[in-house]
Protein backbone atom coordinates (compact mmCIF):
# COMPACT_ATOMS: atom_id res chain seq x y z
CA UNK A 1 0.00 0.00 0.00
CA UNK A 2 2.82 2.41 0.90
CA UNK A 3 4.52 1.73 -2.44
CA UNK A 4 1.28 2.55 -4.26
CA UNK A 5 0.95 5.87 -2.40
CA UNK A 6 4.59 6.78 -3.08
CA UNK A 7 4.13 5.87 -6.75
CA UNK A 8 0.99 8.02 -6.91
CA UNK A 9 2.73 11.00 -5.32
CA UNK A 10 5.67 10.65 -7.72
CA UNK A 11 3.31 10.44 -10.69
CA UNK A 12 1.49 13.60 -9.59
CA UNK A 13 4.83 15.39 -9.10
CA UNK A 14 6.02 14.41 -12.58
CA UNK A 15 2.75 15.53 -14.18
CA UNK A 16 2.81 18.87 -12.31
CA UNK A 17 6.42 19.49 -13.30
CA UNK A 18 5.62 18.68 -16.94
CA UNK A 19 2.66 21.07 -16.90
CA UNK A 20 4.69 23.93 -15.37
CA UNK A 21 7.63 23.57 -17.76
CA UNK A 22 5.74 22.93 -20.99
CA UNK A 23 3.60 25.99 -21.51
CA UNK A 24 1.93 26.55 -24.82
CA UNK A 25 3.63 28.96 -27.18
CA UNK A 26 0.86 31.52 -26.69
CA UNK A 27 1.96 32.03 -23.08
CA UNK A 28 5.18 33.79 -24.08
CA UNK A 29 6.38 36.93 -25.80
CA UNK A 30 9.96 36.50 -26.93
CA UNK A 31 12.46 39.23 -27.70
CA UNK A 32 15.15 38.80 -30.33
CA UNK A 33 17.84 41.30 -31.17
CA UNK A 34 19.51 40.27 -34.41
CA UNK A 35 23.00 41.62 -35.09
CA UNK A 36 24.02 43.18 -38.39
CA UNK A 37 26.53 40.34 -38.92
CA UNK A 38 28.48 37.71 -37.04
CA UNK A 39 31.64 39.79 -36.87
CA UNK A 40 32.93 40.22 -33.33
CA UNK A 41 32.41 43.97 -33.65
CA UNK A 42 28.73 43.67 -34.70
CA UNK A 43 28.13 41.15 -31.93
CA UNK A 44 29.50 43.67 -29.40
CA UNK A 45 27.18 46.33 -30.87
CA UNK A 46 24.26 43.92 -30.43
CA UNK A 47 25.01 43.51 -26.72
CA UNK A 48 25.30 47.25 -26.18
CA UNK A 49 21.96 47.75 -27.94
CA UNK A 50 20.52 44.93 -25.81
CA UNK A 51 21.48 46.78 -22.63
CA UNK A 52 19.72 49.91 -23.92
CA UNK A 53 16.59 48.00 -24.99
CA UNK A 54 16.35 46.13 -21.68
CA UNK A 55 16.72 49.41 -19.76
CA UNK A 56 13.92 50.90 -21.88
CA UNK A 57 11.65 47.86 -21.40
CA UNK A 58 12.28 47.26 -17.69
CA UNK A 59 9.84 49.93 -16.41
CA UNK A 60 7.20 48.61 -18.82
CA UNK A 61 7.45 44.95 -17.89
CA UNK A 62 7.47 45.72 -14.18
CA UNK A 63 3.90 47.03 -14.46
CA UNK A 64 2.39 44.72 -17.11
CA UNK A 65 -0.07 42.06 -16.01
CA UNK A 66 -0.64 40.11 -19.24
CA UNK A 67 1.03 39.27 -22.53
CA UNK A 68 -1.79 41.00 -24.43
CA UNK A 69 -1.18 44.21 -22.46
CA UNK A 70 2.53 43.96 -23.23
CA UNK A 71 1.89 43.49 -26.97
CA UNK A 72 -0.58 46.41 -27.03
CA UNK A 73 1.85 48.77 -25.30
CA UNK A 74 4.73 47.68 -27.51
CA UNK A 75 2.63 48.11 -30.67
CA UNK A 76 1.84 51.65 -29.54
CA UNK A 77 5.54 52.30 -28.93
CA UNK A 78 7.29 50.61 -31.87
CA UNK A 79 8.37 53.99 -33.26
CA UNK A 80 9.72 55.08 -29.87
CA UNK A 81 11.64 51.82 -29.40
CA UNK A 82 13.03 52.16 -32.94
CA UNK A 83 14.17 55.69 -32.09
CA UNK A 84 15.85 54.46 -28.88
CA UNK A 85 17.71 51.74 -30.79
CA UNK A 86 18.67 54.01 -33.69
CA UNK A 87 19.96 56.67 -31.25
CA UNK A 88 22.13 54.02 -29.61
CA UNK A 89 23.44 52.87 -33.00
CA UNK A 90 24.34 56.49 -33.90
CA UNK A 91 25.99 56.95 -30.49
CA UNK A 92 28.10 53.87 -31.29
CA UNK A 93 29.08 55.33 -34.65
CA UNK A 94 27.05 52.96 -36.83
CA UNK A 95 25.77 54.04 -40.24
CA UNK A 96 22.88 51.56 -40.29
CA UNK A 97 19.50 51.71 -38.57
CA UNK A 98 17.14 49.19 -36.99
CA UNK A 99 13.82 47.62 -37.80
CA UNK A 100 11.53 46.90 -34.85
CA UNK A 101 8.36 44.87 -35.17
CA UNK A 102 6.02 42.66 -33.20
CA UNK A 103 5.23 39.51 -35.15
CA UNK A 104 4.63 35.80 -35.03
CA UNK A 105 7.66 33.79 -36.05
CA UNK A 106 8.76 30.20 -36.02
CA UNK A 107 11.57 29.46 -33.57
CA UNK A 108 13.62 26.36 -32.78
CA UNK A 109 13.73 24.82 -29.31
CA UNK A 110 15.65 27.04 -26.88
CA UNK A 111 16.51 26.68 -23.20
CA UNK A 112 16.81 29.47 -20.69
CA UNK A 113 17.66 28.67 -17.10
CA UNK A 114 15.07 26.12 -15.94
CA UNK A 115 12.74 26.80 -18.87
CA UNK A 116 12.75 25.13 -22.27
CA UNK A 117 10.66 26.68 -25.02
CA UNK A 118 9.79 24.08 -27.61
CA UNK A 119 10.03 24.71 -31.31
CA UNK A 120 6.98 26.50 -32.61
CA UNK A 121 5.40 29.79 -33.57
CA UNK A 122 5.73 32.53 -30.95
CA UNK A 123 4.79 36.17 -30.67
CA UNK A 124 8.03 38.13 -30.57
CA UNK A 125 9.59 41.56 -30.51
CA UNK A 126 12.08 41.42 -33.35
CA UNK A 127 14.82 44.04 -33.47
CA UNK A 128 17.02 43.79 -36.55
CA UNK A 129 20.21 45.82 -36.51
CA UNK A 130 21.26 46.76 -40.04
CA UNK A 131 20.93 43.65 -42.20
CA UNK A 132 19.82 41.54 -39.22
CA UNK A 133 21.85 38.62 -40.62
CA UNK A 134 23.94 38.02 -37.49
CA UNK A 135 23.37 35.84 -34.46
CA UNK A 136 20.71 37.02 -32.07
CA UNK A 137 20.34 37.65 -28.38
CA UNK A 138 17.06 36.39 -27.04
CA UNK A 139 15.05 36.44 -23.89
CA UNK A 140 11.46 36.14 -22.76
CA UNK A 141 9.85 39.57 -22.51
CA UNK A 142 6.61 38.21 -21.10
CA UNK A 143 6.47 36.81 -18.58
CA UNK A 144 9.60 38.78 -17.71
CA UNK A 145 12.17 36.04 -17.09
CA UNK A 146 15.33 38.10 -17.38
CA UNK A 147 16.34 41.71 -17.42
CA UNK A 148 19.64 43.47 -16.89
CA UNK A 149 19.59 46.10 -14.21
CA UNK A 150 19.62 49.62 -15.59
CA UNK A 151 22.57 50.73 -13.51
CA UNK A 152 26.16 49.61 -13.49
CA UNK A 153 28.17 48.05 -16.26
CA UNK A 154 25.54 45.70 -17.61
CA UNK A 155 27.15 42.74 -15.89
CA UNK A 156 24.62 42.68 -13.04
CA UNK A 157 21.82 40.41 -14.15
CA UNK A 158 18.57 40.11 -12.28
CA UNK A 159 16.79 36.86 -13.10
CA UNK A 160 13.08 36.63 -12.55
CA UNK A 161 11.50 33.22 -12.46
CA UNK A 162 7.85 32.65 -13.24
CA UNK A 163 8.01 29.54 -11.07
CA UNK A 164 9.15 31.36 -7.92
CA UNK A 165 6.51 34.04 -8.62
CA UNK A 166 3.79 31.39 -8.76
CA UNK A 167 5.05 29.73 -5.61
CA UNK A 168 5.12 33.00 -3.66
CA UNK A 169 1.46 33.81 -4.49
Amino acid sequence: MKKLIVLGVLLVAVICTFCLVNHKEEDYLRIHIRANSNSEYDQQIKYQVKDTVVSALKPIVDSIQSKDDMINILNQNVEHLTMVVDNKLRELGQNYTSKVRISEEKFPTRSYEELTLGAGVYDAIIIELGSGKGDNWWCVAYPPLCFVTAEGDGENIEYKSIFSKWLSN
